[in-house]
């Protein structure tokens, strides 16, 4: 091998090392319940407003998960798909009144806090008064909830005991039946793939030049 094409691998392999070795730590995470409504597709969107402020319709659907997130865009959505007509099939309408299904996820193993294990999911069906929020309509057929001072909700039917949207090790992040995982923020394949066409393409020149000049 020549010097030039010695150098070029030694950079490369100095480069793809530092990439790998230097990418950022995991996000830090925080165990909370999140709200989830249904949208326009019929899927769970991560709601907008907190429980106390939303007023769901007569017929809508509301989710309640419980998992280790960093944001909302990372949020765990409930694992039971919103079907107002199942889950409300035996509670009948009602004058002046409305019909609210509610989903309950407590979460993973994983996600739970040490020493406590996550309830099956659940859904249940609400009827309330026609301004009742969701918020209310928890509260109708999960009790007891444990809020802090600061309005957070904090535990669902009891569940965490403790604890209150502390923050975790990302680590120990929820994993999704798919078995798809969140981005680590390290480098990706695609972009040490190119720095390393790049370097590859730097050191074929200078090899070629330094040809050029021996001649």
């Amino acid at each position: 091998m020549t010097r030039a094409r010695a150098t070029a691998a030694l950079l490369l392999a100095g480069v793809l090392a530092v990439l790998l070795g230097t990418a950022p730590a995991q996000a830090a995470g925080y165990r909370y319940w999140s709200f989830w409504q249904v949208g326009g597709g019929k899927a769970w969107t991560y709601a907008t407003q907190g429980p106390s402020l939303a007023r769901p319709a007569d017929g809508q659907t509301v989710g309640f998960r419980f998992a280790v997130s960093a944001d909302s865009a990372d949020a765990a959505k409930p694992r039971t798909a919103p079907d107002f007509a199942a889950v409300c099939a035996r509670t009948p309408a009602e004058e002046g009144r409305k019909r609210v299904a509610v989903v309950l996820d407590f979460g993973t193993s994983a996600d739970a806090p040490g020493g406590e294990r996550p309830p099956a999911a659940r859904t249940a069906c609400a009827a309330l008064p026609r301004d009742a929020s969701a918020g209310d309509a928890l509260a109708a057929v999960a009790k007891p909830l444990r809020y802090n001072s600061s309005a957070l909700l904090c535990a669902i039917a009891g569940y965490p005991k403790s604890g209150c949207g502390e923050q975790v090790d990302a680590s120990k992040q929820h994993e999704e039946p798919s078995g798809t995982k969140p981005d680590d923020g390290g480098p990706s394949a695609g972009l040490i793939g190119g720095i390393a066409a790049v370097l590859v393409l730097g050191a074929a020149a200078a090899w070629q030049a330094r040809r050029r000049r021996a001649r």
